[in-house]
């Protein structure tokens, strides 16, 4: 890299500190060229972005940021995974070190909050906002059915009860 990509670098790294919400740091060892496209394609599938990144260059972009906590994170060779959904993109770089042993999660920032790799192991368990708001959407439509039902069963109860009575009454004659 010569310097005019190294200051291009630290200025997109900066504007995605800026943005982002969540940033995850891998160490990425003896990952292959199909091992890291088929990251890529999982991570942009999820609405994230995954990339290499030089340490001094990513600690240069992070100084002043909230993300400022992962440049104790950043030695060897390393990867940052981001998103705005901070459950999306623990779940796919988490999901993938299962499977590829040469992929490890090293931590990562929840904003100014650091993350250790148990804290993100446990966002990466949580559901998804989707499912969230499904769930939400849910409960808040389950009261209603209720209140409906409730106020069905009255009617429901009279219409059985005079039923009876017309039954009885077509028997005695």
């Amino acid at each position: 890299m010569d310097r005019t990509e190294k200051q291009a670098f630290v200025a997109s790294m900066a504007s995605v500190f800026a943005k982002t919400s969540m940033v995850i740091v891998t160490r990425n060892e003896g990952l292959t060229v199909a091992d890291v496209t088929d990251l890529r394609r999982r991570v942009r599938a999820a609405g994230a972005t995954y990339r290499v990144g030089k340490n001094r260059l990513v600690t240069l972009a992070a100084k002043g940021t909230p993300f400022e906590g992962i440049t104790s994170l950043l030695t060897g060779p390393i990867a940052l995974a981001w998103a705005d959904d901070p459950v999306s993109v623990a779940k796919v770089t988490v999901e993938f070190a299962k499977t590829n042993d040469k992929l490890v999660v090293i931590g990562g920032s929840l904003g100014s909050q650091f993350l250790d790799l148990n804290q993100v192991k446990a966002l990466a368990e949580l559901p998804s906002l989707d499912v969230l708001r499904a769930q939400l959407v849910g409960l808040i439509s389950t009261p209603a059915t209720r209140i409906a039902g409730v106020l069905q069963a009255p009617a429901g109860q009279l219409a059985r009860v005079f039923g009876a009575y017309a039954d009885k009454g077509d028997e005695a004659a």
